[in-house]
């Protein structure tokens, strides 16, 4: 097959080479990652008519499911990112969305409760997909402004495939069937921005000397980088879990909430909301790109996060208070749980690696806090079904939010503290041209 003039970082330096090679590299990304979206959330869009199993409702139970089997993929990704080859993602890509899609087939057709498993196996490969899609993009001067494209993709996803899920119900189709014909939709796009992603050029050099060099992972390394930072690590770790439960509770369960608003979930309301909150994250975390100090970078990262906390704080006390309309009420909760949320994945962890020049890569770290993530998601989705039915879901949700506020605060500062006191001001590294244009 002939290659396409594709811009190469590799082979040219120019601003305008870089200009064309980031763009193509985020929509690649972005892609990729938003037609995955339609192969895990659009089921969420059905209600199942309140229907329980095991005296528990049918669409927790759902969620529960497919939510366990992610967080088994992160504990699973945890080692197979850190150690995976570049040259092996793509394939890995699509062989973990084709599992997924055969999953939700199993779902359409076999009996209750069996069906229940078939999301498990749904949520089992999917959650290694994002490990593999970041590695096109880490260690490189634009890495910021490259994932925050990304997590782009799954704020925006996350309401446009619920929205596609709640238009196909409209159309009759059947709710079990609904998932699975979703997929189907998104399969064409996801080979196309996969291909895409085959032609992302490595980091130059220059990417190199200014954010280290990102590489797989032995056991002995994985260990000791956590053992070496593990108090500052730990409270990374715990802001990250506090926040993903939140953020998934309000994902998955986005219909009760707007329900519990006074609002219908209409098919649009998904996608209009997830739209303002995609552009108010992307403009915020973007910008660290044009941080070159990696340590300065770092803290003004944890400074972005605490702000996304305490917007998060003032929108809660905002409902209460009634001073709020429903839908800003909607798009600055999703604002203040995706800055801090977007702002591990897209710089936290980044600058970490590249102020410590620790040998190893994003990935892994990334894989570390969504197993724990996940898994305190669970556990706090199982607790509130088996607690006394004393509330309703909008009080419940109310309720998390002060927990997360709390805690979070506290763990922001602690990591603040501790990073500050391990690192010390650090030297930044030059670019190799920068040292020959010294003429060391």
């Amino acid at each position: 097959m002939s290659q396409l003039n594709i811009p190469n970082l590799a082979d040219s330096e120019t601003a305008r080479a870089k200009w064309m090679a980031g763009v193509w590299s985020v929509i690649a990304a972005f892609g990729v990652y938003f037609c995955m979206y339609a192969f895990r959330k659009p089921f969420a869009a059905a209600t199942y008519d309140a229907a329980t199993l095991w005296g528990v409702s049918e669409k927790a139970v759902l969620v529960i499911a497919q939510v366990f089997g992610y967080m088994v993929s992160k504990f699973i990704g945890i080692r197979v990112i850190a150690e995976m080859k570049p040259e092996r993602r793509v394939l890995g890509i699509l062989m973990l969305i084709g599992l997924a899609e055969l999953a939700l087939l199993l779902f359409a057709v076999v009996p209750k409760p069996a069906h229940v498993f078939c999301l498990f196996l749904n949520g089992l490969p999917l959650g290694m997909v994002f490990g593999l899609v970041l590695g096109f993009l880490e260690g490189r001067q634009q890495t910021e402004a490259l994932t925050a494209g990304l997590c782009a993709s799954f704020v925006l996803a996350d309401g446009v495939t619920r929205s596609l899920g709640a238009w196909l119900l409209h159309q009759g189709i059947d709710a079990r069937w609904m998932p699975f014909t979703a997929g189907l939709i998104f399969v064409p796009p996801l080979l196309f921005f996969a291909w895409m992603l085959t032609r992302i050029a490595p980091p130059t050099d220059t990417d190199v000397a200014l954010r280290s060099q990102r590489i797989p992972m032995t056991r002995a390394e994985r260990m000791g980088f956590l053992w070496k930072y593990w108090p500052g690590i730990l409270s990374l770790v715990v802001i990250y879990l506090l926040v993903t439960i939140l953020r998934s509770i309000r994902s998955d369960f986005a219909t009760e909430l707007w329900q519990g608003l006074g609002q219908p979930s209409a098919p649009g309301v998904f996608w209009k909301s997830e739209l303002c909150v995609a552009l108010g994250v992307l403009a915020v975390n973007g910008f660290s790109v044009l941080i070159q100090d990696n340590r300065r970078a770092f803290f003004g990262s944890l400074a972005v996060s605490l702000f996304g906390i305490l917007l998060l704080a003032a929108t809660l006390l905002g409902l209460k208070f009634d001073l709020l309309d429903d839908f800003v009420f909607m798009v600055l909760l999703g604002l203040g749980l995706y800055l801090p949320y977007v702002a591990m994945h897209t710089t936290v962890f980044e600058r970490l690696i590249a102020m410590t020049r620790e040998r190893g890569n994003l990935g892994f770290l990334m894989y570390v806090a969504d197993a724990v993530g996940y898994l305190g998601y669970v556990a706090v989705i199982l607790g509130k079904e088996f607690l006394p039915k004393t509330s309703d879901f909008l009080s419940f949700f109310e309720f998390t939010g002060w927990v997360v506020i709390i805690f979070s605060t506290l763990g922001l500062l602690q990591s603040w503290t501790y990073f500050q006191w391990k690192t010390g001001p650090v030297t930044q590294v030059q670019p190799p041209t920068a040292r020959v244009a010294d003429g060391s």
